[in-house]
């Protein structure tokens, strides 16, 4: 005989539930009464028993005796105990920023796991500068173990803002305050910030606290700051200067800085702890290019915190140059291009947590010396060169459905332009036409399907950078028809007018141009007689171009991206943050074309 197997669906089932809510609020089938204070709940036993191991624990133990009805709970409020009832029957609760205090408490009290975790969500959501760190102490108390880690995420993330806009920093104790301060993943620009936040602290209450001024200076990378700030700010503040034990950590920052200026060619001892850098919260990842006198595969990342260029083994199967990248999430998508032979449609997707390279949907046309921007999660790849005509052509991937689109082609021919998205529109500026390097400039609207022209550069530039900065559109370097220029403008939307910023150090076009850390960086390139590696960057706040590292590669045509919040982030970043004695080796891998 053959046996029958039924499977019974136990998942929640809304009008079940419906049911049982009804039969509860009538009082029908009801066999308990929960009491709290003057208030009575008649509830079904199993009803409650299965959304709780705290009330099924309570109704079968063998002294609740069938016959007694009621239980009186102590220690939460009617309002909260209805809602947890009504929880149980509809899997239901309007959580809101004046009862999630109430609610969690007493969820954690009866174990209802479902509730818990719709309180933490709520809280996640709600996380804030203002707020994050009280949310933080309060997950914690309740166990709440992934919120907890959310908050602390994010006030290493958003830490500027956390402790200029946060009244709960300054309720910190000197512990709690040292232990973010001194935390390898706290996410600042500088160092100048973290001792910002150290007068702050104690600015709140000066007489009990400064004495902690030593101890606090010891949360600072100090190594890390410039001789000036050190001198004219932190040695001369009248915090530091009363206090017998910031004379040590001050002689001890004087010898390390001074060391360094008297020999610039030295580099930082990164294994002292007065100049470790903290972890970076995002990476600018370099890849492919022209190097060498043929284009590259290699993959260079760049750790703003150590000022280090890392070499990565995870290149992909071939080279290209004259592509475009760009990332959405975690991936890193690499588009169009030119391998020296062939001219590609391809597009390549990189991702970063497992290192592994694949085939994504093909463009509709060859690209080389493609225009690429990202605009409310789709790729735009504008213009270029098949190996036949300048193209006007545009189109945009949609990375859900593994698929490119035509939209509306651009004005003019464009390729070697540059393209960035800013307020809802994707802007490409200059290029090349065929005939002539352009000045001209147009946004894309994508609610229209309109290309819209604008005020045209000041100068003609074909291998320009291009990037929003700022509320602006920033246009860098790139040829003119006769030289390489290291001249730059940026655009103002709201005026249509075209302004000169600072000039750059170095004469470049084909580079690669990103933002990170709030500075615009421009990145190896042609300065018409080499391929160059020499990389810049740009500061708003000072309006002034700094120098930085050098990549481990000479390299043009080549393209940047940056990735946040990688969880392997230290698989991308300078690996010991210990001085190395590889400079010289590192200057022989570097060839010019």
């Amino acid at each position: 005989m053959n046996s029958l197997t039924f499977s019974i669906d136990t998942r929640f089932n809304p009008s079940a539930t419906n049911v049982f809510s009804d039969l509860r609020r009538a009082g029908q089938l009801c066999d308990a009464v929960i009491k709290v204070g003057n208030h009575d709940y008649p509830i079904h036993r199993a009803i409650m028993s299965a959304c709780s191991p705290y009330f099924r624990a309570l109704f079968t133990d063998s002294l609740f005796h069938t016959d007694r009805r009621e239980v009186v709970i102590p220690g939460v409020s009617a309002e909260i105990m209805e809602m947890i009832i009504d929880y149980a029957y509809t899997r239901d609760v309007n959580i809101t920023a004046d009862n999630v205090e109430q609610i969690l408490p007493a969820a954690d009290q009866f174990h209802v796991a479902g509730l818990i975790k719709a309180c933490c969500d709520f809280l996640y959501n709600e996380i804030s500068p203002e707020n994050c760190i009280g949310i933080r102490k309060f997950a914690r108390f309740y166990f709440c173990h992934n919120l907890e880690k959310s908050a602390f995420n994010y006030i290493m993330n958003k830490f500027g803002e956390v402790y200029s806009k946060s009244n709960e920093f300054l309720q910190l104790d000197i512990e709690e305050v040292c232990d973010l301060l001194s935390s390898d993943q706290l996410n600042v620009k500088n160092e100048e910030i973290v001792f910002d936040a150290v007068l702050r602290w104690i600015d709140y209450e000066p007489e009990y606290r400064k004495v902690h001024i030593a101890r606090l200076l010891r949360t600072i990378r100090l190594g890390l700051l410039t001789t000036q700030y050190f001198v004219e700010k932190v040695k001369s503040h009248p915090y530091v200067k009363e206090s017998d034990q910031c004379k040590p950590i001050v002689i001890e920052t004087l010898k390390f800085l001074y060391d360094l200026d008297m020999d610039e060619e030295k580099d930082v001892d990164l294994n002292n702890p007065i100049a470790k850098p903290r972890v970076p919260h995002e990476v600018l990842f370099v890849i492919g290019g022209w190097s060498g006198g043929s284009p590259t595969n290699i993959l260079e990342t760049y750790d703003t915190r150590a000022d280090r260029w890392v070499v990565c083994e995870a290149v992909d199967q071939g080279p290209r140059a004259y592509h475009g990248t760009a990332t959405i999430g975690h991936a890193i998508y690499v588009i169009g291009g030119f391998d020296g032979v062939e001219y590609f449609n391809s597009v390549r997707c990189f991702n970063p947590i497992y290192k592994e390279w694949s085939e994504v949907a093909p463009m509709n046309a060859k690209r080389c010396y493609v225009s690429v921007a990202v605009l409310d999660g789709y790729i735009y790849a504008m213009g270029g060169f098949d190996g036949h005509i300048r193209q006007n052509t545009a189109e945009r991937y949609q990375a859900a459905k593994n698929q490119w689109s035509l939209i509306q082609p651009m004005t003019h021919q464009r390729s070697d332009a540059s393209a960035h998205s800013l307020n809802g529109r994707v802007y490409i500026c200059g290029g090349f036409n065929g005939q002539e390097c352009l000045s001209s400039c147009e946004y894309y609207d994508p609610p229209t399907n309109q290309w819209t022209m604008i005020a045209t550069m000041r100068n003609r530039r074909s291998g320009i950078g291009v990037i929003a900065y700022r509320d602006c559109i920033f246009a860098l370097g790139g040829f003119n028809g006769i030289t390489r220029m290291n001249t730059g403008e940026k655009y103002n939307p709201i005026t249509n007018q075209w302004s000169t910023i600072p000039e750059m150090y170095n004469p470049r076009s084909n580079f690669a141009i990103e933002v990170i850390d709030d500075m615009i960086f421009a990145i190896g390139g042609f300065n018409g007689v080499t391929t160059i590696f020499n990389v810049e960057c740009y500061d708003g706040s000072t309006d002034e171009w700094y120098d930085a590292t050098d990549m481990n590669l000479y390299r043009s045509a080549l393209s940047a991206c940056v990735v946040s919040g990688l969880p392997n982030i230290h698989d991308y970043i300078y690996k010991d943050r210990e001085k190395t004695d590889d400079n010289e080796e590192r200057r022989k891998r570097k060839s010019p074309a």
